[in-house]
């Protein structure tokens, strides 16, 4: 498992970093050669192609965050064989391109040494480059957010000055080159936004991924807009049609007209961090492709090995060594802008691949961002990438049918043979009456247990409504279940013999999770409203008949703890969230000893609560807590978000009201959000 180190800010600097380098540095002219002065129109065009993509991507990388981002998700939504395919292809991509943007600094930098082969400055770049990758993700990352933050600063200098010297007479003719002109060079200028989604690769690495993820994504292609759309406005309106239409360095052109010839040297200056911004970004990410392939063995095992800091070494010396390779003997300019036709093809697949998920009714498939207007969404993001690639001529569909067949032939070949898995496509099949692969199902279950619950799931007012009950001589499972059921049944008012026909029928077939010492019987009605929760205590213990992972039954355990969970049937991803929080705790390895050694109801209950989100308060004299005694709860002044959900007092647990009044040596367990306990720790510690 790779060290969740990326922040908000990181993820916002690697999605930009990795989209403000050629496409606005070299195409310009170029596009304004091809558009006129309606450029500026193009690249606002050019975007939209992007969106469906990029809102699928967030999507299913909330949903998965794992390494290997489109391999990943192509991999698990229509199995190994596309996976395969896409993952291969897009790694050769994302190094052909993370070669043109080295090739592209090295040009830049040779302005300051000239006597210095381009190839060489590139092939120097790329191993330093990849030094600093293997001081891991968040080294990485502080790198990004550095260069990027600097990129955007000079930016903004630019913007701000040259929005006034605009000269609108340079708009005249704004649509002479007519209507075909346009959308052709917005194809043209397309690959400028395609980094952006470069992000989902690193998403196992990604802090609170189901936030972070969509608000780092859509933070970036924001600013990517008007950076380039003013930025292009700019250049069109202060350099002559003559001289922007041939020019390689519009924007350093720009920056002469505008301050002269330390503006140039500024703006060169800028060019060099986007390029090496891109190259930082395209590493990082093209270095965890080998990773995920490898732990799917669709290629040799060694590219999952990682250090002790979990960092996929091999993975960035596989990604580095074939860019020096690609360097140094292709045309890697030209390869590099063909490249990005196969790209637009797993774009494509993407958007499908979300109809492939959602279509497959997997519960555990539980995004924490869902793309809008869904499916027309990714209807058109499906058929609008290939329309641009039939747009582009027939080398870059020769180049992409090349990277397909290349991803076939090590398929066959070499991975066919490694891999016993399949899609979410099987899933959909198994509603036409096909087959289906339950370790996906298994697989994203494993992944909402890394996520946890969301802010908004009510996980911690269930533990604490829980009821408790113990049992101290020997019971069997269905003795716990009645009693379990029965208990369930008074909160609920539903009747005690389906609940437990339930929970036994669940145990049976094998939907109860049963691992370190417990056992998680769990179902959803229809009739309920809200999630309850029973927690049972074994003293001495109990074996549960349900079938083990080769599918034969016998008797599993000891379990000393059972927890027994209802849902309401219309939320089966915030069940499964519950479910999987409850399942995070059991695999702690002192959870066990913890559960025996608890001494009370209020001991058990919060060793299952977060603990970032509940505060033990023991309420005694000459101690801060002290001004809490003789006062009720309705008095006292909490932070907002946060009640008191459980006190012990004098070896019983009593459920709190507003006029209960608080005594010396009662145990309080309080419950919030994050800040507000931070807030009680500050005042009563």
């Amino acid at each position: 498992m790779l060290n969740k180190e990326l922040t908000l800010l990181n993820v916002y600097s690697i999605a930009i970093g990795t989209t403000l380098s050629a496409g606005f540095f070299l195409l310009p002219g170029i596009a304004f050669n091809e558009a006129g002065p309606a450029v500026v129109l193009s690249y606002l065009i050019a975007v939209i192609p992007l969106i469906p993509a990029m809102f699928s991507m967030v999507e299913l990388a909330t949903a998965m965050p794992r390494a290997g981002g489109a391999y990943y998700f192509l991999d698990r939504s229509m199995g190994p064989f596309v996976g395969t395919i896409g993952g291969l292809g897009t790694w050769l991509a994302l190094v052909l391109k993370t070669s043109f943007a080295l090739i592209g600094m090295g040009a830049y930098l040779s302005i300051f040494w000239p006597d210095v082969p381009i190839v060489t400055l590139a092939i120097i770049l790329a191993v330093l480059f990849g030094i600093v990758n293997l001081f891991g993700a968040k080294k990485t990352g502080m790198f990004q957010v550095l260069m990027v933050f600097t990129l955007l600063l000079i930016l903004l200098v630019f913007i701000g000055q040259g929005i006034a010297e605009i000269n609108s007479q340079h708009f005249e003719g704004f649509f002479d080159k007519g209507g075909v002109s346009i959308f052709s060079t917005a194809g043209l200028v397309y690959i400028s936004y395609v980094g952006i989604t470069n992000i989902a690769s690193v998403a196992e690495e990604v802090e609170n991924p189901e936030r972070n993820l969509p608000l780092g994504v859509f933070l970036a292609i924001g600013t990517a807009i008007v950076v380039y759309a003013v930025g292009t406005t700019i250049m069109v309106g202060v350099l002559p049609a003559n001289e922007l239409a041939q020019d390689l360095k519009p924007v350093a052109s720009a920056a002469d007209v505008l301050f002269g010839k330390w503006g140039k040297i500024g703006v060169t200056f800028a060019a060099v961090i986007a390029f090496a911004s891109v190259a930082n970004a395209g590493i990082l990410s093209a270095s965890r492709y080998p990773l995920a392939m490898s732990r799917d063995h669709l290629i040799p095992a060694k590219f999952s090995k990682l250090t002790p800091r979990n960092i996929p070494h091999y993975g960035i010396a596989l990604t580095v060594g074939l860019i020096i390779f690609l360097i140094l003997t292709l045309d890697v300019a030209s390869i590099a802008k063909i490249a990005s036709a196969f790209q637009l093809m797993v774009f494509a697949l993407i958007c499908f691949a979300v109809i492939v998920m959602r279509e497959s009714r997997i519960e555990a498939y539980d995004p924490g961002y869902h793309s809008p207007f869904y499916p027309w969404m990714q209807i058109f993001g499906v058929f609008s990438p290939l329309w641009l690639i039939a747009e582009m001529g027939i080398v870059p569909i020769l180049f992409s049918l090349a990277l397909a067949t290349l991803g076939t032939i090590w398929y066959i070949f070499y991975a066919r043979e490694r891999v016993v898995r399949s899609g979410a496509i099987y899933h959909l099949f198994a509603r036409l009456g096909e087959q289906r692969f339950e370790g996906l199902d298994r697989e994203l279950r494993g992944i909402m247990k890394e996520k946890g619950v969301r802010e908004e799931d009510p996980f911690d007012e269930v533990v604490t409504r829980a009821h408790m009950i113990e049992f101290t001589r020997d019971a069997l499972f269905e003795e716990i279940t009645r009693d379990a059921a029965k208990d369930l049944s008074l909160s609920l008012g539903v009747k005690s013999k389906d609940l437990e026909k339930s929970f036994l029928e669940g145990s049976r077939i094998g939907a109860t999770p049963i691992s370190h010492g417990a056992a998680l019987p769990h179902i959803r009605l229809p009739e309920t409203k809200q999630a309850e929760l029973v927690l049972v205590r074994t003293k001495k213990p109990c074996f549960v008949d349900a079938p083990d992972f080769s599918g034969k039954t016998s008797l599993q355990g000891p379990i000393h703890a059972f927890f027994f969970l209802v849902s309401p049937n219309e939320n089966p991803g915030q069940h499964l969230r519950i479910l999987a929080q409850i399942a995070g705790r059991v695999d702690d390895n002192n959870f066990l000893k913890d559960w025996k050694d608890a001494t009370d109801e209020q001991d058990l209950k919060e060793i299952l609560l977060r603990d970032e989100r509940f505060f033990s308060l023991r309420i005694r004299s000459n101690t801060p807590s002290s001004v809490l005694i003789g006062r009720s709860l309705r008095e006292i002044r909490m932070p907002e978000g946060c009640l008191v959900a459980l006190i012990r007092r004098k070896g019983e647990t009593i459920v709190p009201r507003g006029l209960t009044v608080l005594l010396e040596g009662d145990r309080l367990t309080i419950i919030g959000d994050t800040q507000g306990i931070e807030q009680l720790n500050d005042e009563y510690n």
